[in-house]
């Protein structure tokens, strides 16, 4: 899929392709015209004295030096924009598959392996292309124009290049074969570091609630000092390189002047033809470091590649349904559903059914680990039943787009997350229409009003990443008041009171009742408080629904129902 998408995106900007090469070819041609002029003037102008030759092929020089500089900048501007053109197209890819993957999937690559794949990896791949571009393409035209040449000035001298190439090809395939397992390696040790640093930050107030900084300093050490070892070494390789190609090139360059210099003594060599055929040798010995500099860059590119590859192929368990008019009702009703993560012994739901009415609350609760978020998360689709049915009024959820299915529900995830920019903003994600005076009624439905009166900047208020700037209660019911200016058909909240006090948790419900008449509503909760005004309320137990009905009803039946209440009411409430 890679490589394709890289022919797409070069195909769609062939012309700066063809300019590019065009431009590389021109570049490559005046270097190489350039010794033979100097070699001119030094046998017919300089040696015989012959100021107007000097000027005439010195100017000639000139310009062609002129069009040399002009052919590079050309065709390195070109080449850094289709590279450019390259990463921006591989990150956008990368950004659309990431979104369309569930969470199961995108736990399997890792949030901080993936952020690395669409940046640092990248590129790495595209500093490849531009040096492709402005590499890989002139120095084939270079090593093999020089060599001609080369031996166009001298065959004998030419024994010196054959002799040459060997050796330094010897030494790009030692370097290389070293440096793509170390190129690899070190591409996991990124994600590694990058994986430590992320916990550390997001769990810095449990990292000092349990005095534990000593010991995260430590992990963090022990990463960066893999990844340290694993670049020392590949930096080793890599300055090794040029000492070892400047001892072949110097030597080359010793054998050339001390065999030019007896031809030229037993005048089988013109002196122009010597310093040409130095300059040609130089030439193609700077080619070949042009061509393995690429090779030495390429190991970490292909890791790069392989690791973006990965992603790329990765097919969403979670696939879209056909296009298609929404249902015309909001009943939701689950059929011996059951969902088992893969590879696992037990699945979280086994054989449940329910049916949640339009106008009626429905709540689950159960014991932490029972099962209730991952079944709300079946509803939208985050996750796939893996046995039974889950229909939206009488429309099975796998039968409708995506789009369609998700634009019936407003879902409040268990972790209440904001992004950042302003609370306008995070609040018109569920209506990008809506008016301030929407955005108003809904903080007041929500209890969020008055705290957000008290800004400085009101709906203009700062968000920091994932609303750390609020406390837990606020920024729940931000997330709540989202999901109000939704006007869904189907409201979701998972465990969305939790961070509520009784009082607040109380109001909020009272003040949403009026706008949640006619619509279907789940709710998850761990709190009996929140839940004892539902219509109807299914207990969850190992995956299983053990009773159901009224709290009142279950108070008087269900065991596991009166062991939840009686930690929580009051002692004239429990049985």
């Amino acid at each position: 899929m890679l490589i394709g998408l890289t022919r797409r995106i070069l195909g769609a900007h062939k012309g700066s392709v063809f300019a590019i090469v065009a431009l590389q070819l021109v570049q490559t041609t005046a270097s190489l015209l350039l010794p033979t002029l100097n070699a001119a003037i030094i046998d017919n102008g300089i040696v015989r004295g012959n100021v107007p030759e000097i000027l005439r092929l010195g100017s000639w020089m000139a310009a062609i030096a002129g069009v040399q500089v002009v052919a590079a900048i050309g065709a390195g501007y070109l080449g850094a924009v289709t590279a450019m053109e390259l990463g921006r197209k591989l990150r956008e890819e990368l950004f659309v598959k990431v979104q369309s993957l569930s969470s199961q999937e995108i736990g399997a690559f890792g949030a901080a392996s993936l952020v690395t794949r669409a940046t640092n990896d990248v590129a790495q791949v595209q500093n490849l292309v531009v040096l492709v571009f402005t590499m890989l393409i002139a120095a084939p035209a270079i090593f093999i124009g020089g060599i001609v040449l080369a031996v166009h000035q001298d065959i004998a001298l030419s024994g010196i290049v054959v002799a040459v190439i060997p050796v330094l090809a010897v030494i790009m395939v030692l370097i290389v074969r070293r440096l793509i397992p170390l190129y690899r390696q070190g591409q996991e040790l990124i994600d590694r570091i990058g994986r430590v640093l992320r916990e550390q930050i997001i769990g810095a107030s449990v990292i000092r609630g349990f005095v534990r900084q000593a010991h995260e300093i430590r992990r963090f050490e022990g990463a960066n000092k893999e990844l340290t070892r694993n670049n020392l070494s590949s930096a080793l390789l890599v300055a090794g390189m040029m000492p070892l190609i400047m001892l072949v090139v110097n030597l080359s360059s010793v054998g050339v002047v001390w065999f030019g210099g007896h031809r030229i003594q037993s005048g089988e060599m013109r002196l122009g033809a010597l310093t040409a055929f130095i300059a040609y040798i130089l030439q193609i010995l700077i080619a070949i470091m042009m061509a393995m500099y690429v090779v030495m860059t390429a190991p970490r590119a292909a890791a790069c590649a392989e690791r973006i590859q990965a992603v790329l192929d990765t097919e969403p368990a979670i696939t879209d349904g056909p296009a298609g008019a929404a249902p015309a009702g909001n009943t939701v009703e689950f059929r011996n559903v059951s969902f088992a993560y893969p590879g696992a012994e037990v699945p979280v739901l086994d054989g449940v059914s329910f049916t949640a009415l339009p106008g009626t609350v429905t709540a689950v609760i159960g014991a932490t680990g029972s099962g209730k978020s991952t079944l709300l998360n079946l509803l939208p689709r985050f996750l796939d039943a893996t046995a039974g049915t889950i229909s939206i009024g009488g429309s099975e959820v796998r039968g409708l787009s995506l789009a369609t299915l998700r634009s019936l529900i407003a879902f409040v995830p268990q972790h209440s997350y904001l992004f950042s920019g302003t609370l306008a903003e995070n609040l018109r994600m569920a209506a990008p229409a809506a008016t301030d005076e929407e955005l108003w009624q809904v903080l007041g439905n929500a209890q969020a009003g008055a705290f957000v009166r008290r800004l400085p900047q009101g709906l203009q208020a700062p968000v920091t990443e994932g609303g750390t700037n609020f406390s837990g209660g606020q920024r729940q019911r931000l997330c709540i008041a989202r999901a109000l200016l939704r006007r869904s058909a189907v409201y979701v909240f998972d465990d969305s009171f939790s961070a509520l006090d009784y009082g607040t948790d109380t109001r909020l419900r009272q003040a949403m009742a009026p706008l949640l008449h006619s619509a279907t509503v789940l709710i998850v909760a761990e709190r009996v408080a929140t839940i004892e005004d539902a219509g109807l309320i299914l207990v969850l137990e190992d995956g299983r629904f053990v009773a159901q009905g009224t709290h009142q009803q279950l108070m008087e039946s269900s065991p596991s129902y009166q062991e939840i209440a009686a930690s929580q009411l009051v002692l004239e409430e429990t049985p």
